[in-house]
Formats: C-alpha cells, structure tokens, sequence
C-alpha cells in the first residue's frame, strides 16, 4: 500500500536584490487542511537579517518529525498495552556533523521523552524500554534516514 504526503513552499522574492546573495529565506510551507507554518534557513546557517528566527528551519523540522513519529506510535503501543498516558514531552535534539565527503548532515537526534502514566496498571522500567524500543523500530521517519536516532534517558512518571 502506498501512500502519499506533499507539503508545498512557497518563496517570493518580493523586489529585493537576489544576485547579490542576500535575499531573504523566509518562506511557507502549506499542508493540507490549511495549515500553514513559517519556515527560513536556520540562522546557524545563514545570518539574520537574511533568516527569519522565528520561523521553524528544515533541521528543527527534521528532529520534530522524527520526536512526534516516535511519540505517536510510544502512545498508540502504550495504549494496547494498557498503560493510561497523562503526557509525553520529548526535548529532543538534532547534532549536524560532516560525513565522510566532509558534507554537514545531521548525523544523530537524541530523543529526551518525558511521560507521565496515570490509571492503576504501572508499566516496570522493562515495558517503557518496549514500548520505546518497538516506537523505534516501527517509526517511518526513523525507518526512512540513514541519521542515528538515540534514546536519551528516557524520564517517567506517574500521578
């Protein structure tokens, strides 16, 4: 089964000098259902006033959809195991390093979740590294880059 998923960018110029190499990278990307986010260069790559700071930059959307593929299928396995989530944050962080062409990529995003479980069934530390494990192994975006994708130390609790 296949499926598609498309997002579309937009950029202008907007009059402003572009041979020169200092146009401005801010742009949108537009997804379905109308939503519609901000988005530039990071500024570690290219200087303000030329990014947009705050804007989401392509590598901070990279870490994000890696986090969010692993939270959402963390709490689909949760939930068939009968573990009652109350929250799940995750500060994750992506490192860009040179690979072996010398070209910058990101080569490792540290998962940092943080989840609270509720209710009366308390999973032991064994379930939360499954269900972590198996977020891992079953995450499309994990399962589609050749970057390293760690778990930190995973933090938990319950109310």
């Amino acid at each position: 089964m296949a499926h598609e998923y498309r997002a579309e960018v937009r950029w202008m110029r907007g009059g402003a000098a572009f041979l020169d190499n200092r146009y401005s990278r801010g742009h949108v990307w537009a997804f379905d259902g109308g939503v519609e986010v901000p988005a530039s260069s990071s500024t570690a790559v290219v200087p303000l006033p030329l990014s947009v700071a705050e804007a989401v930059d392509p590598e901070e959307a990279f870490v994000a959809s890696l986090a969010s593929c692993h939270m959402l299928f963390f709490l689909n396995f949760a939930a068939k195991s009968g573990f009652l989530v109350e929250s799940y944050e995750d500060a994750a962080v992506g490192f860009m390093t040179r690979n072996e062409q010398g070209k910058l990529f990101i080569s490792k995003v540290l998962l940092n979740p943080s989840v609270v479980f509720g209710g009366s069934r308390r999973p032991t530390d064994q379930d939360v590294e499954k269900l972590h494990h198996d977020s891992h192994a079953e995450c499309f975006i994990a399962n589609s880059v050749k970057s390293e994708v760690a778990l930190g130390s995973p933090g938990f609790s319950f109310t």
